[in-house]
């Protein structure tokens, strides 16, 4: 078996390393076609209740694909929203509950008025202006001690609401993560889950690309760094096994930051280069493009 293995990677180096040598005299540099790839994998654990792709499909950035049974944590979002709302009924509408105390102590400031007035007349006596403002400070006094009983309460009341939310939100944030949903647009590589399956949070199951966009991952000589710079056109010729190669103008998006021994699946136009830049070239991809087609990149 491992003889087997190692056969087929042999076959396949001296395949790519094959044709790039047989076009060495008509290009500058190869390298293959690449996507950035995504992995998608779960956020939850159970059930997977649904996984509606198959590879090769096309998929809108934001398209619910799948969904994570979430049957308990639904029924503990309704139970919480059940004790949020009991909770509010416990709140007191204060104006209302003083109401009868506020009305029967501006009674007590009118005749209060109306005896002061009386006793500067010698209609009344001093007594009874002070008993009225005795029973005014008293009520004031009930008031005020009622007032704060009640904003405690409903102080208490409010904290315990905003627990609720806080709780709510958790466990509508978990409910979001039960649903599969497509990261960006693009295409469905390889499908790793299936319905039925149970699923953990970090478990792959869908990897997908943005195939519009690709790019070919080359290598540069250090002399041949020296004649392009970021943002520069190149000429990229792709074999596609076709004997009119169909050729791209592409855009240099990426250079490394430090050199690097060539690869061996990688040849250069310099075959005694033993260090080599990495480089990106963004291709737009007009549906023929495929990841893994070799690459021969021209100077313009």
């Amino acid at each position: 078996m491992k003889s087997g293995t190692l056969y087929h990677g042999l076959l396949l180096l001296l395949l790519f390393c094959g044709a790039c040598t047989d076009k060495s005299g008509e290009f500058d540099a190869c390298g293959q076609v690449e996507a950035t790839e995504v992995m998608v994998s779960a956020e939850s654990n159970g059930r997977i209740v649904r996984l509606d792709l198959t590879e090769g499909d096309r998929l809108r950035k934001g398209a619910v694909v799948g969904v994570i049974d979430s049957v308990q944590t639904f029924l503990q979002k309704q139970e919480l929203l059940r004790k949020k709302a009991n909770a509010r009924t416990k709140q007191v509408d204060i104006r209302r509950q003083l109401a009868s105390q506020y009305e029967r102590l501006n009674n007590l400031r009118v005749d209060y008025e109306r005896y002061r007035i009386l006793e500067a007349k010698d209609a009344g006596t001093r007594k009874q202006v002070e008993d009225l403002a005795s029973q005014i400070a008293v009520a004031e006094r009930e008031i005020a001690a009622q007032k704060q009983t009640y904003e405690r309460n409903n102080a208490g009341i409010k904290e315990e609401v905003e627990l609720y939310d806080v709780q709510i939100a958790e466990k509508e944030d978990q409910l979001a993560k039960c649903r599969i949903v497509a990261p960006i647009d693009g295409v469905v590589l390889t499908k790793f889950a299936e319905t039925g399956e149970m699923a953990t949070a970090g478990k792959s199951l869908f990897k997908m690309a943005d195939m519009n966009q690709v790019y070919v991952r080359a290598y540069f000589t250090t002399p041949q760094l020296s004649q392009v710079k970021l943002g520069d056109s190149l000429r990229v010729t792709i074999d596609d096994g076709t004997k009119n190669l169909r050729s791209y103008t592409g855009k240099l998006i990426w250079i490394a930051d430090e050199m690097e021994f060539t690869p061996k699946n990688i040849q250069t136009k310099d075959e005694r280069a033993d260090l080599v830049y990495a480089v990106k070239i963004a291709l737009r991809n007009d549906g023929y493009l495929k990841l893994g087609m070799y690459a021969f990149v021209h100077f313009k």
